[in-house]
């Protein structure tokens, strides 16, 4: 999904202020969607897992790094021995190949690289998005002006070549999973820039705000206390929708091999030494691809619930699991 079509659907997002009651009212919409529930509570899922790695590999007795090269045979090129991989009682999803080490292990710490880097990427593009784009439409003409073609300028980057150009120069001293989070943040907040800009522009010009003007309130007062409550719809609409998309981008790094680097597992690096085993030893593929599939797959379905739930005039492109009528008795005032 393009950033691009991400951003038109963010900023058709009603900008009404969620109250106590708007929120209730949010929940009774998503509630009526099957799909974007099922999808939140695999994310959910997803997320304890990763938090849980330790916990869930202490209890296999297993680490993400060891080699054991005592379960892998070095004449046929180090293809793991034993059936389903060499899974077993100590290593409940086989081994890696040559190396030997666990792959349970490396799949739920590659869990926390990737969920991480794409929450921690989404965390900057919001933060540097929010901040430009209030100061575009709040500041003068000039700095308008001044940031706007700058924000053009970051749009007009292709994500994937400055991130590779990035990361190649970059010493490899520096945290590697942190330098891809800034590095894909850095480089691709422009779309969120503008749709908080515009959505700046049409607010400011509300009576509420006129009545804070007139009141005496400094400019950042205002933006923090009216502004900023009346963008949180398609900010957390575009937020939702990015964090499948960053997680993809660091697979790709680190596919490309410029992502994060051995021996701390990451889903993307997993794919990039398992290509040439998918015969040989085809769980090696299989597992991070389909861990990978899963996830993106349920963070986009929960982005679209969110944004179809925060804007009930906007159709869901997703109607698996959603019900027009349940949907219209929910926006009447009516349980789920």
């Amino acid at each position: 999904m393009s950033e691009a079509l991400l951003a038109t659907e963010a900023a058709g997002t009603d900008t009404t202020v969620p109250a106590a009651s708007g929120a209730r009212q949010f929940w009774r919409r998503l509630r009526t969607q099957r799909a974007a529930l099922v999808a939140a509570g695999v994310v959910a899922l997803l997320v304890l897992v990763a938090l849980a790695a330790p916990l869930l590999t202490a209890l296999e007795g297993q680490d993400p790094t060891t080699y054991h090269p005592s379960l892998v045979d070095s004449a046929r090129g180090g293809v793991p021995l034993g059936s389903l991989g060499g899974a077993s009682a100590d290593h409940w999803l086989g081994v890696e190949p040559q190396t030997g080490r666990d792959l349970f292990a490396r799949l739920v710490y590659g869990a926390r690289v990737s969920l991480g880097v794409a929450l921690a990427a989404t965390v900057v593009q919001v933060a540097l998005g929010i901040t430009l784009g209030v100061a575009a439409a709040l500041g003068k003409r000039w700095v308008d002006q001044l940031l706007s073609r700058f924000t053009d300028v970051i749009v007009a980057m292709p994500l994937m070549i400055m991130s590779l150009a990035l990361l190649a120069i970059v010493p490899a001293s520096f945290p590697r999973p942190v330098l891809v989070a800034l590095v894909i943040g850095l480089i691709s907040w422009g779309n969120i820039a503008r749709i908080v800009r515009a959505q700046t522009l049409t607010l400011k010009e509300l009576d509420y705000v006129a009545a804070a003007r007139l009141s005496g309130w400094g400019t950042w007062s205002i933006a923090r206390r009216e502004l900023l409550p009346g963008i949180a719809a398609p900010v957390i609409t575009y937020a939702a929708l990015l964090v499948p998309m960053n997680i993809t981008v660091e697979a790709a790094l680190s596919f490309l091999g410029v992502g994060v680097k051995p021996p701390t597992p990451s889903w993307g690096q997993m794919l990039t030494s398992a290509d040439v085993w998918y015969q040989a030893a085809p769980q090696y593929l299989l597992l991070p691809a389909g861990a990978l599939f899963v996830t993106v797959l349920a963070l986009t379905v929960l982005g679209d619930g969110i944004r179809t739930a925060l804007d009930p005039r906007a159709a869901s492109r997703l109607r698996v699991g959603t019900g027009r009528r349940r949907e219209s008795k929910v926006d009447q005032g009516g349980t789920a």
